[in-house]
């Protein structure tokens, strides 16, 4: 279990490592397509930090998004006072985004680990996020 976790670990930290290559400034997304595609990465990246002020700045205020990441924040608050150390490795893969009109929906696979206390929780799975375009920006829903 402990050789699994330090492999998975070990993986992630490569690849952030890796993702870091080959660039050496900010990149703006021009098309809607790269707007959505940042937003989602932006968002799980907000999750695996555990910034759950800048996961919401994703969504759209009172959507279902915007609550299930006002729950996370209400149980991953609950895990550390059980715990001192909870860590969230969210992934995300975009295989398809289609865009009609102010709404996009994106075809991904999510593959988040949560570890607490010594144990690991996995959920994964094929999902469509939804977003909706307001002003210039994309926000999920």
């Amino acid at each position: 279990m402990k050789t699994k976790t330090f492999l998975i670990i070990t993986l992630l930290i490569l690849a952030i490592f890796l993702s870091g290559c080959g660039s050496s400034g900010i990149i703006t997304p021009t098309t809607d397509e790269a707007k959505i595609k940042s937003v989602v990465y932006e968002y799980f990246l907000a999750i695996n930090d555990q910034n759950w002020n800048k996961a919401k700045g994703y969504c759209i205020y009172g959507s279902d998004r915007y609550y299930a990441v006002c729950q996370a924040e209400d149980l991953m608050t609950t895990a550390h006072l059980l715990c001192p150390t909870v860590t969230i490795n969210a992934v995300v893969e975009i295989f398809d985004v289609s865009i009609y009109g102010n709404y996009g929906e994106v075809y991904s696979y999510v593959y988040i680990i949560i570890t607490h206390c010594g144990e690991y929780e996995i959920t994964e799975g094929y999902s469509y996020l939804e977003l909706q375009k307001i002003g210039n920006s994309w926000k999920l829903y």
